[in-house]
């Protein structure tokens, strides 16, 4: 019955959009959303700049979650659920759709007509959307499975702007997403904005705009002398660990006798035994925005994560590549590069090698190859606000 039900949502959903054609639109609405109803990622910052940055237009966030409604508007900023009358009719009218991957952020069959500014979720280092030629998704992308396309409508509704950050990128996303290289806007992304700030303006963000669970994460963070945070890709086999030997005891003991505290950001479906309690482990929920706690940190460990090369904008930051399964992950997994040429960071293989990098606090790299991924990933985009930019390359802002 579930999928039947589901099946008859999205039928209606085919029938709806071309109607969604048919509304007049106006460029002075302008509506914002963001992948399963949250509030986070590039659409969230760019949201807040735009209202403390235009005052002649109505922007309006949209979705599906009443607790994100809830905290948006404790914010002071106007935000309504996707099928009520005033989420409906903002969709249906504003010209303009900010989003972080897809249509389906706000909602696919409400599209239409309108402009959507897809800001994404990063610069990638693994093929993306058409760029996959093998695995699962290239069912969607490539192969055209009737069933995985018929549930999956609006990866094939192509952006009209796309957020890129250098010539490279402008390739990647113009095949990936099946558009003309004009179409991407070279800014950064958004969700940086904070990377590089002082701390105190980072501290007043947080105080404005946060949650209070994050106001005391920070808090309480500040009191270690180094602060780690890992960040690892998913992988099918690792729904109930970390990785091979990776010994959540041991990780403990270490970062106590440095007085250093990790915090851990492993995959939503990731299975964490919450009943077991760590003194200087952190285990953060999944809807904790990583962007305003990065500048509180002092070292990333990650292995094939994108959050690497935002990571690296904040100087004098340090990066542990923990490459344990580095031959079988990247023979199963597409890369847009070579990825030995497009990494930074010290590299390790071993769980006994990661204790010993973060107890000897060795981090040393080749700061020639810093700054070579730095130009190669960011260009001129690290000089530039990102906000600023999208809003006056769309007219917005002067």
């Amino acid at each position: 019955m579930k999928q039947f039900a589901k099946i008859i949502a999205y039928l209606f959903c085919y029938m709806v959009y071309p109607l969604s054609y048919l509304i007049p639109r106006t460029s002075k609405i302008l509506v914002f959303g963001s992948y399963r109803g949250g509030f986070n990622d590039n659409s969230k910052y760019l949201f807040i700049y735009a209202n403390e940055h235009i005052k002649n237009r109505k922007l309006i966030w949209i979705s599906t979650k009443k607790s994100t409604i809830a905290h948006i508007r404790s914010l002071g900023y106007k935000a309504y659920f996707v099928a009520s009358f005033k989420g409906l009719w903002y969709a249906l009218r504003a010209k303009y759709w900010f989003v972080n991957s897809y249509s389906s952020d706000i909602a696919f069959c409400l599209a239409g007509s309108a402009k959507i500014v897809n800001l994404w979720h990063g610069v990638p280092m693994k093929a993306i959307e058409f760029g996959i030629t093998k695995g699962d998704l290239a069912k969607r992308y490539v192969q055209r499975d009737i069933r995985d396309t018929f549930f999956h409508p609006a990866p094939f509704r192509r952006p009209d702007y796309m957020v890129s950050t250098t010539d490279f990128f402008d390739g990647v996303f113009s095949q990936s997403f099946r558009i003309r290289k004009e179409q991407c806007i070279q800014t950064g992304c958004p969700r940086n904005m904070l990377l590089n700030k002082p701390l105190a303006e980072v501290e007043a963000f947080i105080q404005k705009h946060e949650s209070a669970a994050t106001k005391q994460l920070v808090a309480h963070i500040q009191q270690y002398d180094t602060v780690l945070v890992y960040m690892p890709t998913w992988r099918d086999s690792q729904r109930e660990c970390f990785a091979n030997g990776f010994d959540l005891n041991a990780l403990n003991a270490c970062a106590a006798k440095q007085n250093a505290c990790v915090l851990m950001k492993p995959h939503a479906n990731t299975i964490i035994d919450k009943s077991i309690e760590y003194s200087n482990l952190i285990f953060l929920d999944g809807n904790v925005d990583m962007y305003c706690i990065l500048p509180y940190t002092h070292v990333l460990i990650t292995d094939y994560s994108s959050i690497l090369y935002d990571y690296i904008l904040m100087p004098e930051k340090h990066v542990i590549l923990f490459h344990y399964d580095f031959e079988e992950y990247v023979n199963s997994r597409e890369f847009i590069f070579d990825i030995q040429d497009n990494i930074v960071g010290r590299k390790v293989y071993t769980f006994d090698e990661l204790l010993e990098v973060i107890t000897n606090a060795d981090y040393s790299i080749s700061q020639n190859d810093l700054q070579r991924i730095l130009t190669k990933f960011w260009g001129k985009t690290t000089e530039i606000d990102s906000c600023h930019s999208i809003l006056e390359n769309l007219k917005f802002i002067s």
